[in-house]
């Protein structure tokens, strides 16, 4: 039995045997339990273990009157707070796919298609601003964006509690000021943001700017908050801490593992701090989670099984927190969520951005003023938001009036290292036949050079094949249905690369060839949504063909002729890509089809090139994949047919990895070209800096014809591979084992666009 006894901090619980005096009847039925306080410490994914703790006492019928929690334990604490169920917080942390959750960018296929072309040059995992500054670096290396939307979604319900103590169950979470290096207690305000604010990470995380502070992960000074929950009247604590402990002399090796300690050294001391203020009538939690790190989101079941687990071994110090299911019942109805019925939107606004002009193009999104408040809505219009680049975060709010109405407000804020862009990459290739080649790849990117969102693109390679080229891209005012919108684009490119011409690929080489082209282009064009776009317009090139012949009778031939071939050809030209890859290489779903069509008239000009005249050709390739779990199937083709120029080493050329795997690049060349190619790929582990490791096979067959009629008749050349392969910060990275008739098995090594 307990009774009661009265302090200056309130009514608590005391002991049986303490001396007291029997109460009145009529007193013992005014008899109140104590205020239970629930603190919930940060320590990343190892927080989900919190989610267990809540479900016993949910199971054991203790109430929680009050929570304080830090970084994951605000966010644990935060929704149930709210009035979620431990086991709707439960099911929420399972359902998610954390990788998207911290992913750096929305979903590829939701990209419009110049962020998705320019995957192929160069990664965009990495990317740098630059300005009269110097270099700027991203101010986090993980995005936070998917996980803001989730924390949007879970917390509408409390959206017009501002006062966090109206909640349904009064809530404080903690961060730090970045620049007073003081803890700051959220108590009011944008629940879900503050539930963000005190999970930024340093360098894992970039800061929020709340009310004018910058605010970061609440663990650098308050990892358990105790003293919050003594402060909001908590009478008995329930502690969870599950803190990341110090890793041993092996992590002290690397920048990133000293940093990694240096916050852990921060955060435990002020956690042993936070602990020593405990009493004997509170109760520690302390999930043993041995072997499980801050960042295994993925292992989720685990943490919250450990958490239960710790949980239960403690539920005999809990007993007199116990009340009757009555009682239980009452309380979980006083804080079970209630829905707010959504009423038409007054307005729908920007705010944030001071770079970008998203209201020139509100019609893109979905959401417009009158429509009653569709979360699916909103979502998709913050993901397309996301998708343009622009944007360190991008968040809604909905907003309500005194009178009762309600606005939508997109929170905007521009990324602090844009607007000019810096990406870098590289290719690579080496194999054991003594063959290699080496580029550096620049993209700079210039977005927003005015208030229609104009962007500027260059273009940069040095290496084995060096090129230059420049855009500049300018939406227009037109919008036609089904989410169409017009771009003008002029572009100017030269590259030039080394060719292997082999007049019978399975003879020996013939010549070396220095092929170059400058090309000159104006296009109008639409964008179909985040589906790709469609191009038409004038296109000018110039072709030159530098002949350095090799020993033998091809070299014989040619003794008294020219060795360089030049031509111009000038028409119009229409493209048109459709782009549904998830990623550009190792792809595990989706598909993507491009065709670009050339007509108008040629000029040889004093060469060994012939047909002046009229000239076209027409290029096009797809890929479809589809996957099964780990295990994914692609298939492919690749068609290009020419009439015309006639230029003495063909247009088109097939060799080189998953084009005739085996034979050399451009080994087997034509006027005409047709490929077809079937392949397997499996995911072997997964990895925290990658993708993860991929093996795969491909088997191609095609070969080059003369005239157009002759296509896919006689006889077809083969190639196969067999390959490893990672998607890392720098691009692709393959060791590839390739095979055809002629050649036979070469081993491969390569980095970058096969």
């Amino acid at each position: 039995m307990c009774a009661l006894v009265s302090l200056p901090q309130g009514l608590v619980w005391a002991p049986a045997h303490a001396q007291t005096q029997p109460l009145p009847a009529a007193d013992a039925a005014q008899v109140l339990r104590p205020r239970i306080g629930l603190v919930l410490s940060g320590g990343g994914a190892r927080g989900l273990a919190h989610v267990g703790v809540l479900k016993v006492l949910e199971r054991e019928r203790i109430p929680v009157d009050m929570v304080a929690g830090t970084s994951m334990g605000a966010i644990v604490g935060g929704l149930f707070a709210s009035g979620m169920s431990a086991q709707a917080v439960e099911d929420e942390v399972l359902k998610l796919d954390w990788d998207n959750v911290f992913a750096s960018r929305v979903d590829r296929q939701n990209l419009n298609q110049r962020r998705k072309e320019q995957d192929f040059d160069v990664s965009p995992v990495v990317e740098v601003g630059i300005g009269s500054d110097g270099v700027k670096a991203p101010l986090g290396s993980v995005s936070s964006r998917g996980l803001e939307s989730h924390l949007r979604r879970l917390t509408l319900s409390a959206r017009r509690f501002e006062d966090f103590d109206q909640l349904p169950t009064p809530f404080r979470a903690v961060a730090t000021d970045m620049e007073t290096g003081k803890a700051l207690v959220l108590k009011d305000g944008d629940l879900a943001l503050a539930l963000r604010s005190s999970m930024s990470v340093p360098g894992i995380f970039a800061p929020v700017e709340v009310q004018g502070r910058i605010l970061g992960d609440g663990g650098l000074v308050n990892n358990t908050p105790v003293d919050v929950a003594r402060d909001m009247g908590a009478q008995r604590l329930i502690v969870v801490n599950i803190g990341t402990p110090l890793a041993g002399r092996e992590v002290l090796s690397t920048f990133t593992g000293v940093t990694a300690q240096m916050i852990n050294i921060l955060t435990e001391q002020n956690v042993q701090r936070s602990l020593q203020k405990l009493t004997a009538q509170d109760v520690l939690i302390a999930p043993r989670l041995e072997g499980l790190t801050s960042a295994d989101f993925n292992r989720a079941r685990e943490f919250i099984l450990l958490g239960a687990l710790q949980a239960e071994a403690m539920v005999l110090r809990m007993q007199d927190l116990k009340v009757s299911e009555a009682e239980y019942a009452a309380w979980q109805a006083a804080r079970r969520q209630r829905q707010v019925p959504p009423a038409p939107l007054q307005y729908v606004r920007f705010e944030g951005s001071r770079l970008t002009q998203p209201g020139n193009r509100a019609d893109m999104l979905l959401t417009q003023p009158g429509q009653v408040f569709d979360l699916a809505k909103a979502e998709r219009d913050v993901t397309v938001l996301a998708a343009s680049g622009d944007y360190l975060r991008t968040d809604y709010r909905l907003l309500r009036t005194p009178e009762g109405s309600e606005g939508l407000v997109f929170d905007l804020e521009d990324k602090p290292w844009g607007p000019d862009y810096l990406q870098m990459g590289v290719d690579f290739s080496a194999d054991n036949r003594g063959r290699s080649a080496f580029n550096l790849k620049l993209v700079h990117n210039r977005h927003w050079l005015d208030s229609h969102g104009s962007e500027w693109r260059n273009f940069v390679r040095l290496g084995s094949a060096p090129a230059l080229g420049t855009e500049w891209y300018r939406p227009m005012d037109l919008r036609l249905p089904d989410g169409l919108s017009g771009f003008v684009a002029a572009a100017a490119s030269h590259q030039r690369r080394t060719l292997g011409y082999h007049r019978n690929p399975n003879g020996p080489l013939d010549a070396e060839v220095d092929r170059s082209t400058t090309s000159v282009l104006l296009d109008v064009g639409v964008n179909w949504r985040e589906l790709g776009e469609l191009r038409l317009g004038l296109i000018n090139e110039a072709w030159h063909d530098g002949i350095n012949l090799a020993s033998g009778p091809y070299a014989l031939s040619r003794a008294s002729t020219g060795s360089v071939s030049r031509w111009r050809e000038q028409g119009w030209h229409m493209k048109a890509v459709l782009d549904q890859l998830d990623h550009a290489f190792f792809p595990t779903r989706g598909w993507r089809v491009e065709a670009h069509y050339m007509q108008g008239r040629s000029q040889a000009r004093g060469s060994t090139a012939q047909g002046d005249g009229a000239v076209r050709h027409l290029e096009a390739q797809g890929q479809w994949v589809r996957s099964w779990g780990d295990h994914t199937f692609l298939t492919g083709w690749r068609l290009g047919l020419s009439e015309g120029v006639m230029p003495e080493v063909p247009r088109y050329g097939l060799g080189g990895f998953q084009l005739l795997s085996g034979y050399t690049t451009f080994q087997v060349s034509g006027p005409q070209m047709a490929l077809v190619r079937a392949g397997y790929q499996v995911r072997l582990v997964d990895s925290g800096f990658t993708r993860g490791l991929f093996m795969g096979t491909s088997l191609e067959v095609g070969n080059t014809w003369q005239h157009p009629s002759q296509l896919w008749q006689g006889s077809k050349r083969t190639g196969m591979s067999l390959y490893l392969g990672t998607d890392t910060a720098v691009g692709p990275v393959y060791a590839a084992v390739v095979n055809s008739p002629v050649v036979g098995p070469t081993l491969m090594l390569f980095v970058g666009r096969p």
